[in-house]
């Protein structure tokens, strides 16, 4: 029997789109037919996220979130995807708000990383991403996996994008390029493949852009989730 997949999105909704289409793409193909996911979605108000990030307001946007996993959980949902990677920074409080499983997206893309036998990656991602423990450290210290960033400038760059345009659904030719020459950059100091670490930068980047193997956590995420509810 299908598990349903409850989805906490709107951190944009650009990336919960693409969440929402690959879950339902991923189990057709798995199940074939007319089968789609079974799944339950709260949106919440970005601008209210956002607000509460640029305040370090985090106990405050961790409230907002555990509410959604208990609404999910209220309306049947047998598991928790918090589809943003920034918003894992207050992965505790959204999971001990439901008392069923929280698929984490670091889990899921440390896993992915190491079935292609790969250790040392990029990470591209918003700054509270690149620059913070929560993340890259989870990474490192659960998973054995080593870290390169972009320098501080790429870094601002990186994040500068997905808040000026890609989280507005904005893609840019200009950036585009600019995000390859970061990579380009980690690739020359021995990254072995780059975490897409943001669920915005898919949009932006995708693999035919390069030649260095891109794990794009939204992809990686969505996929973690279906086959939880397809067991």
């Amino acid at each position: 029997m299908m598990k349903t997949i409850g989805l906490i999105g709107g951190m944009s909704w650009e990336s919960s789109a693409v969440y929402y289409a690959l879950i339902n793409r991923m189990v057709r193909e798995r199940l074939g037919g007319y089968h789609s996911a079974a799944c339950v979605m709260v949106s919440v108000d970005f601008a209210a996220i956002q607000a509460h990030q640029a305040r370090g307001e985090w106990t405050q946007a961790g409230e907002k979130l555990a509410s959604a996993a208990g609404a999910l959980h209220r309306a049947g949902a047998d598991c928790v995807v918090l589809c943003t990677n920034t918003m894992h920074k207050v992965a505790d409080a959204v999971q001990s708000a439901a008392p069923i499983p929280f698929i984490h997206i670091a889990d899921a893309t440390a896993q992915a990383i190491q079935h292609a036998g790969l250790s040392r990656v990029g990470l591209l991602g918003t700054r509270f991403t690149m620059d913070e423990d929560f993340y890259k450290g989870r990474l490192t210290a659960t998973h054995g996996l080593t870290v390169l960033l972009p320098e501080a400038d790429g870094r601002e760059m990186v994040n500068r994008v997905i808040f000026d345009e890609l989280v507005h659904g904005v893609i840019r030719e200009g950036s585009r390029r600019d995000y390859l020459t970061q990579i380009d950059a980690l690739a020359e100091r021995g990254a072995e493949g780059v975490i897409l670490g943001c669920t915005e930068i898919g949009l932006l980047v995708k693999a035919e852009h390069t030649a260095l193997p891109l794990f794009d956590t939204t992809a990686i995420h969505a996929g973690a989730a279906v086959d939880f509810a397809l067991g």
